[in-house]
């Protein structure tokens, strides 16, 4: 399939922002969002059902739908952020229009539950869509992270080659499988990522780079979502594995016998004969990393670097 890149972002551009899955328990931290994309020089333009609410929904599946096909038909919306993640995104695959998303390219952005929409996207247009901060959760505080900040509006303003994707503070990658590899860096949410499987609307995994992250499953649930990709086949075709943050994934219960999520994640990437690295500092946490999904990647576990090595966005 060939690859879409999005046109990058520049000064006073207008940006869509809208909710595909859940929306934050305050509301003030969706204006603060808006308030701070305007700050930096940017329009908004906020979906029309944006504060609805259907249960942990952030509105009906139609109102979703309405907002996400709204934002790609109008020609002056440049870009579309999600304002959090939650739950939802995976119930609107189905009905998604793609063939409007394919003809009106332009950047994606989030993470968590809109892993589902990000992977279909690229499954069916090759659109390439940005794991990365979001609207209310990342910039909705009163203090925004320096490095994801910077590193977010580097990767969304330029349309030079990316480079290699730097840790904050230096913080090194470490080795679980030494090696080299090369091909489509594809993944996001672990749990999400695996709840694809058996449909439409995962991309071919062959010949790619596999990133993935998770927030607050205990140690055998991520051993489940590991096997899930390991059964269907993943593993075997893959060139390299990238594993983020993986925050709050221990057992609570200090009286159940439990694997540790070290021991678990060794079970599945010792004996892979593919460079395998950790500490990809990308995920639920505050100094995230933009990662662009189904960007060309090479991988270097002998030397420690990830490298995207193309332009993503024209």
């Amino acid at each position: 399939m060939k690859v879409v890149k999005p046109k990058k972002l520049n000064n006073n551009d207008l940006i869509g922002v809208l909710s595909p899955s859940s929306l934050p328990s305050d509301l003030s931290r969706i204006n603060k969002g808006i308030e701070y994309l305007e700050k930096c020089g940017f329009r908004v333009k906020v979906g029309k059902n944006v504060g609805k609410f259907r249960g942990y929904l952030a509105g009906t599946d139609e109102e979703r739908l309405s907002d996400i096909h709204d934002m790609f038909s109008d020609k002056e919306v440049k870009a579309v952020f999600a304002i959090r993640g939650g739950y939802g995104s995976g119930r609107l695959l189905e009905k998604l229009n793609y063939n409007l998303i394919k003809k009106n390219p332009k950047i994606f952005v989030g993470y968590s539950d809109i892993t589902a929409l990000q992977n279909a996207i690229f499954s069916k247009t090759g659109l390439i869509t940005f794991a990365g901060p979001m609207v209310a959760v990342d910039f909705g505080g009163d203090k925004i992270n320096e490095f994801a900040e910077a590193n977010f509006w580097e990767m969304l303003t330029n349309n030079r080659k990316v480079g290699k994707l730097l840790n904050p503070n230096s913080e090194k990658l470490f080795v679980l499988n030494k090696g080299r590899g090369e091909g489509k860096l594809l993944g996001g949410n672990l749990a999400v990522l695996a709840s694809l499987f058996g449909s439409t609307y995962v991309p071919s995994f062959k010949n790619s780079i596999l990133f993935i992250e998770e927030i607050g499953e205990s140690p055998y649930r991520v051993d489940r979502m590991l096997n899930q990709l390991r059964i269907a086949g993943v593993f075997k075709n893959l060139q390299g594995v990238l594993l983020g943050r993986f925050v709050d994934c221990y057992e609570t219960d200090t009286e159940k016998k439990s694997l540790t999520l070290n021991e678990v994640i060794a079970d599945y990437f010792d004996d892979l004969k593919i460079p395998v690295m950790y500490n990809f500092i990308h995920g639920h946490v505050p100094d995230t990393l933009t990662v662009p999904i189904g960007a060309n990647t090479k991988i270097n576990a002998s030397r420690g670097f990830v490298e995207i090595t193309e332009n993503v966005l024209s």
